[in-house]
C-alpha cells in the first residue's frame, strides 16, 4: 500500500474525531490546556491502537467486526448525544432556579470534561480503524508507519477541531451543547446507515 493511500486513510479515519472535537470545543466550558491535550491523546491513541488489534486479529474477525462495528458506534454516539442534549436542557432549568453563588459555579462546571465520556467517544470513533487494521493484515502491509501516521493525523485534527469549536462557541453562545448532542446523534445514524450499506 503506497504512502498516499495511507495518508488518505489516516485523514478519513480522523474525520469523525474531528467532527466530535468541534462539537466539544463549543460546548466545553473553561477547558484547561491539559484537558485540551487529553482529547488529542485519547482520540489519536485509540485511532493508532485499534488498527494494531485489527492487524493482529487478521482475517478471522473481519466479517464479525464489519457486522457489529456500526451498531456499537451508533449506540455509543446516540447515547452520548442524548445525554448532552438532556444535560443542556437540565442545566438551563436549574440555572433559572439556583442563585448565582458558588453552588451555581459548581453546576456550570459540572460535567464539562469526563474521562469516561472521552473514552466512549474515542472507542466509537476508532472502531473503523480496527477494520482498517484487518485490511492492512490482508494486504500484508507493515503496520508501524500507518499507525504512527493515523495517530498523529487524528491528534492534530482533534486539536484543530476543538480550537475551531471554541471560536464558534465564542461567537454563538452556549446553546451549542444541544447542537453538539444532535450532531453526535446524526453522526451515529450516519455510521450505522453506512455500515448497513444504505448510504
Amino acid at each position: 500500500m503506497d504512502i498516499v493511500t495511507i495518508i488518505l486513510i489516516a485523514i478519513a479515519l480522523a474525520m469523525d474525531a474531528f467532527s466530535i472535537a468541534i462539537t466539544k470545543g463549543f460546548t466545553l466550558k473553561n477547558i484547561t490546556k491539559m484537558q485540551f491535550l487529553w482529547f488529542g491523546i485519547f482520540f489519536g491513541g485509540f485511532q493508532a491502537f485499534m488498527p494494531i488489534l485489527g492487524w493482529a486479529s487478521g482475517i478471522q474477525l473481519k466479517d464479525l467486526i464489519s457486522a457489529v462495528a456500526p451498531w456499537i458506534a451508533f449506540i455509543l454516539l446516540v447515547a452520548i448525544g442524548i445525554k448532552m442534549v438532556y444535560e443542556s436542557l437540565q442545566t438551563k432549568d436549574e440555572e433559572n432556579t439556583v442563585e448565582k453563588n458558588k453552588n451555581e459555579n459548581e453546576l456550570v462546571n459540572k460535567g464539562n470534561f469526563s474521562f469516561k465520556e472521552l473514552t466512549l467517544l474515542s472507542i466509537a470513533t476508532s472502531i473503523d480503524a480496527f477494520a482498517v487494521g484487518v485490511t492492512f493484515a490482508i494486504l500484508k502491509t507493515p503496520i508501524l508507519f500507518p499507525i504512527i501516521l493515523i495517530g498523529t493525523v487524528t491528534f492534530a485534527l482533534t486539536e484543530v477541531g476543538i480550537l475551531i469549536g471554541q471560536r464558534i462557541g465564542h461567537y454563538l453562545g452556549n446553546k451549542f451543547e444541544i447542537v453538539g448532542g444532535i450532531v453526535l446523534i446524526l453522526l451515529g445514524f450516519k455510521i450505522l446507515l453506512e455500515g448497513l450499506g444504505i448510504l
